[in-house]
């Protein structure tokens, strides 16, 4: 399988969205692709406007596919006193899963293990988890003390110390990637034009006010004037960099937190996570995710260069340790872990360590109109797009967007989606049906389509990832992918896996178009 010599990437090809870019005046330019970008760009696509989006790497290139993968209220954000906070995440979690991506955010029940030593008695655990299912309605079923047998069987890798009593509590989790890019093709089909791998590296301004941005393709080095009536700047970690375009004299605004996960192969599927509280305020969690088991996550004020974040041999002995204080060593030993991450929270400047900051969300107009956001969870990732939308387009009297939550490309009932594959697709295994139809939901048909002319597409990208290359054949055609990365980290689970060293060669060669057929290899490790 070879990539089309002239691939049509969803609303054109790149040149195509080039030439949009050059010779349309938008009403939004939105800089920056993450989460927070993606839902500015769909929000102010409601209403109307004529939107553009760049970034100067891929789609939830950074902090965007480094998170827990967590759509939660956030239990330890009522120790912090953050009821409001509380309460807004419940509500978006809810509306996330029922209306916006019911395929993407999947429901999870929360064990919290209270040991001799915890820093929280259990009385004051079940109240909490009591106020944070008050908080939710008590939608999510029942919270409260449960068995150490119960406790296991949901998360077998616990440690049954006596006296370690366990808490349950609910929340949710998704693939933020995916979640991205639900949220950028839904904004596409409403007229918006996006290109990853477009750098920002001056804007324009008009009669002294932000109007747009000068634009290089970092594929051919191609430059392009993009005119626009309001600029977003929704480049999280770079936040200042672009504020310095604006305003030279800007200063510094936020500061950076590292997060780090590891990811390993569990000896038994879990279903349940793990919420292990630690001194200080913070916790660490097992995640299982995908068949994975997901560590983490460190938090540790980050000064560098934001692309050079990594997870770091100090991050992983960092994390096994803290997950040791609740996990059975055989389930968390370091010969399991399979692949590892970090990305970087933004919070405001404030005189709190970073654990100890909230998770506020910070929209600021610059000097000279353009319009920047800090901060901010994943949670509420919709909101925060509506938020931002509505104060750019007040800035140049558009209508504002309603605020209702509203599905995005492929909302479906992913059980219902892989039924429906399986009278489609019958020779699919079962796993791949209910893989494809947890990342795509109702687009799994558009997936697949191509594979009835080419059957090779129902074949794996690699041995031992329920990821097929089908999937890869869509991430080039419909979704920007253009680098082995693209489509192996953000766009499948093939690295998260640890196996990305296995099918980088074909990946590489099937976007080269150097006779690359992406045949399934054997598994192997990548760290």
């Amino acid at each position: 399988m070879r990539p089309p010599a002239s691939v049509a990437v969803g609303r054109g090809s790149r040149a195509d969205r080039l030439e949009r870019l050059r010779s349309t005046v938008f009403d939004v330019l939105v800089i920056g692709g993450g989460a927070t970008g993606a839902a500015t760009a769909w929000a102010a696509a409601r209403t109307g406007a004529r939107v553009a989006l760049v970034d100067r790497r891929d789609a939830a290139g950074a902090t965007s596919s480094a998170s827990s993968k967590l759509v939660h209220g956030g239990l330890r954000y009522l120790r912090l006193g953050d009821v409001r906070l509380v309460r807004e995440a419940h509500r978006e979690r809810r509306w996330n899963a029922s209306v916006v991506a019911p395929h993407l955010v999947r429901p999870l029940s929360f064990v919290l293990p209270v040991r001799p030593d915890s820093p929280y008695r259990e009385s004051e655990l079940r109240l909490g988890v009591f106020l944070y299912g008050a908080l939710s309605g008590f939608r999510d079923g029942r919270s409260g003390k449960m068995a150490p047998a119960e406790a296991a069987r949901l998360a077998p890798g616990l440690r049954l110390d006596p006296g370690t009593s366990f808490v349950s509590y609910h929340d949710h989790q998704t693939d933020d990637a995916r979640l991205v890019l639900a949220a950028l093709r839904t904004a596409e089909d409403l007229g918006t034009t996006w290109l990853n791998y477009a750098e920002v590296l001056s804007l324009r301004t008009e009669s002294g006010r932000v109007a747009g941005a000068e634009v290089r393709d970092a594929i051919d080095g191609e430059a392009v004037s993009v005119r626009a009536r309001v600029v977003v700047n929704a480049t999280g970690p770079w936040l200042d960099t672009i504020r310095a375009l604006e305003h030279p004299g800007a200063g510094t605004s936020v500061r950076l937190s590292k997060g780090a996960h590891l990811v390993l192969e569990p000896e038994q599927p879990w279903s349940a996570a793990v919420t292990s509280p630690l001194p200080g305020g913070r916790v660490s969690f097992a995640i299982p995710w995908h068949g994975m088991l997901l560590l983490g996550t460190t938090d540790e004020a980050f000064e560098g260069d934001p692309a050079t974040v990594a997870a770091t041999p100090a991050d992983e002995a960092q994390i096994l340790a803290e997950a040791a204080t609740t996990l059975d060593a055989r389930a968390i030993r370091s010969d399991r872990v399979r692949a590892s991450f970090a990305g970087l929270r933004v919070l405001p400047l404030s005189g709190a360590g970073t654990a100890a900051t909230k998770r506020e969300t910070v929209v600021t107009v610059g000097p000279h109109g353009m319009v920047s956001v800090a901060g901010g969870k994943l949670t509420t990732w919709r909101r925060i797009g509506v938020d931002v939308a509505t104060r750019a387009l007040e800035t140049v009297g558009l209508p504002v967007p309603d605020g209702r939550p509203a599905p995005v490309a492929g909302a479906a009932d992913p059980a219902r989606v892989a039924d429906d594959l399986a009278r489609s697709h019958p020779g699919l295994p079962a796993d791949v049906r209910a893989h494809l139809a947890g990342l795509y939901g109702s687009l799994a048909h558009e997936v697949l389509e191509p594979a009835a002319a080419d059957h090779s597409l129902y074949e794996p990208i690699v041995e031992g990832a329920p990821d097929i290359r089908a999937q890869a054949l869509y991430a080039v055609e419909r979704e920007l992918a253009l680098t082995p990365d693209d489509i192996l980290r953000r766009r499948t689970t093939v690295a998260l896996r640890g196996l990305e060293a296995a099918a980088r060669p074909a990946v590489q060669a099937f976007l080269d178009g150097a006779g690359g057929d992406l045949r399934p290899e054997a598994a192997g490790g990548s760290r």
